[in-house]
């Protein structure tokens, strides 16, 4: 009996000890993390965020907020008011008055008169209010409509009483029509051409017009579909149109949720995540939602079961597009100066099929949004074209372009980049000299329109962004020496292919006629960008000394190649 006992405690002893999870390391990531990160916490979060309209302060917002707790908190995470200092992992909801009111459609209906079919409705185009509208009167109003092709003369119009009909964004005429003319409403149309309009013919870009509290303003965004079937009327003559609009103004707060990771060894440095809330659409941004919970969650998990412990801190941000960002990288200049990566999370679980927008990494200004030539092209949001000084030589570019192009080649998964931009949660990172980039798709038919919904996301993609990301991450916060070397050689081995191909690209330049004097100042300005960007792996060891003279001999690398292509250049042209 006592030697089935002793057997038996045995037994017990190595059953658990199988159960133990192996610590992960750099060589396990990838495999690991691609097991599981499922995507199902992503896309179920995304599901119930975009079912709501999301201005900060509004219920579909905070209601986004206080899902992200409720899962937060299931993974283990503690209110900061009530954690120790034995606690890892934390969260906090910032709360503070919005200075304006915020606003939300509730329902809205639209016929012209004398037709029985609705010409546009809230149950199916729910971005056909313009943000800030106020409600007409219950019963509705009935005026004629006005179409203007030329605004240089509506001052010259009698638009009183009247509803302002044109193919322009509502805040351009709003002025003139409303404050001015005394117009009781505004109806505009201005899809633009990648939304393939005349093909998703009931596609609405959500559209705004100022806050207005004296005239208490309506304007109405329209489909393609409604733009013509309203045209069509006028043509025939007068044309009277019946307008519901019921919408929400009230006095609100300002939410902003924000987890962390604490680091072990560094805590006061750190990678942040973020994801802006509010946008009515799924891909925007609900997704970004979505994959950082989960992303947030897995980390828990691993922490929890000891397989993981990150020597630096992990932070994820949720609230305001640019807002909430910039404020946690402006308001503490102490914590701010130890982030040292920032990441945005925006429209990344695009179904490439029906959207036909690409997964994108928006680089860090480079060259390439100086001089966008070869495979470096702008998307169709289009780029401003920089100078040498906004430059941000840095390795974050290259380290994240091969972490998602393993991926990529691992599941048969696209991966592209694109110039700086701007327009998202890095911007604020990058104007405090904060290494940054942006995880997107574009273009995107759907971006921006009421039919960017649930059917339009890919699971897959979300679990393919969250997984590379994590891997990332991880791969950064537990860098040290060996790491910096390894992303050292790779970012080496990065700036020969790109001297290489700007060489092609200068010679083909100078065939169609382009200045030898202009190729030489890319070369150079290349050159310059990766001899300081071999540089900043400094950033991940705790004495340069072990690390300067690989630094030092891959800058003589890129000096002599760079000399060469140089010289070529010069002696063939």
């Amino acid at each position: 009996m006592i030697k089935k006992s002793i057997l038996f405690f045995f037994c017990l002893i190595i059953i658990s000890s199988c159960k133990e999870q192996k610590t992960l390391t750099q060589s396990d990531y990838s495999d690991v993390i691609n097991k599981e990160f499922t995507g199902d916490l992503a896309y179920n979060t995304t599901s119930f965020v975009e079912k709501y309209w999301r201005v900060v302060g509004n219920t579909g917002f905070n209601k986004s907020i206080y899902k992200i707790e409720s899962e937060l908190v299931k993974a283990g995470y503690v209110l900061e008011d009530n954690a120790t200092q034995e606690d890892i992992l934390t969260y906090r909801i910032e709360k503070r008055p919005l200075r304006k009111p915020t606003w939300e459609s509730v329902n809205a209906s639209i016929f012209i008169d004398g037709e029985k079919e609705v010409l546009l409705q809230h149950a199916t185009n729910r971005n056909m209010i313009a943000l800030n509208s106020y409600s007409t009167p219950k019963e509705g109003i009935s005026a004629e409509v006005v179409y203007i092709k030329d605004f240089k003369n509506i001052s010259k119009l009698d638009l009183k009483g009247k509803i302002v009909f044109a193919e322009t964004s509502p805040y351009r005429i709003y002025k003139a029509a409303i404050v001015d003319g005394k117009a009781v409403g505004i109806m505009t149309y201005n899809n633009p051409k990648y939304l393939q309009p005349e093909k998703n013919v009931t596609s609405i870009q959500f559209r705004s017009i100022p806050l207005d509290t004296i005239n208490k303003p309506w304007a109405i965004a329209m489909s393609y579909e409604a733009k013509e079937r309203l045209k069509k009327s006028l043509e025939k003559g007068k044309t009277t149109l019946n307008v519901k609009i019921e919408t929400n103004i009230y006095p609100s707060e300002e939410l902003t949720i924000v987890a962390d990771i604490k680091g072990n060894e560094k805590p006061k440095e750190r990678l942040v995540f973020s994801a802006h809330i509010q946008e009515p659409g799924a891909n925007d941004n609900a997704t970004g939602v979505g994959v950082a919970l989960e992303m947030a969650s897995l980390t828990a998990n691993f922490i929890k079961q000891k397989q993981y412990q990150p020597k630096r801190t992990l932070t994820f941000l949720w609230g305001d597009e640019i807002v909430s960002t910039r404020r946690y990288v402006q308001e503490d200049s102490i914590r701010a100066k130890d982030i040292k990566w920032g990441i945005s999370l925006d429209m990344v679980g695009e179904n490439t099929e029906k959207t036909g927008g690409t997964f994108l990494i928006e680089k860090m200004p480079d060259p390439s949004a100086i001089w966008t030539r070869g495979n470096d092209k702008h998307t169709e949001w289009g780029g401003s074209k920089m100078r040498f000084d906004q430059m941000k030589p840095h390795y974050l570019n290259d380290f994240l372009i091969d972490k998602f192009k393993a991926q990529g080649k691992r599941v048969d998964w696209v991966v592209a980049t694109n110039p700086f931009e701007g327009g998202s949660d890095h911007v604020p990172f990058l104007r405090a000299n904060i290494p940054s980039v942006l995880f997107w798709h574009f273009t995107d038919q759907f971006y921006h329109t009421d039919n960017d919904r649930i059917d339009k996301v890919s699971k897959t993609t979300l679990k393919n962004v969250g997984t590379t990301a994590l891997i990332a991450a991880y791969t950064l916060l537990n860098a040290d020496e060996i790491t910096a070397k390894t992303i050292l050689s790779d970012l080496e081995k990065a700036a020969v292919n790109r001297l290489n191909e700007e060489l092609k690209q200068s010679k083909l330049a100078i065939n169609k006629g382009g200045s030898l004097a202009t190729q030489l100042e890319i070369i150079s300005a290349w050159k310059d960008w990766y001899q300081k960007s071999f540089s900043t792996t400094l950033d991940m060891v705790s004495d340069e000394k072990i690390i300067n003279i690989e630094i030092e001999k891959s800058q003589k690398l890129i000096d002599s190649i760079s000399n060469e292509i140089e010289e070529k250049l010069k002696q063939k042209f």
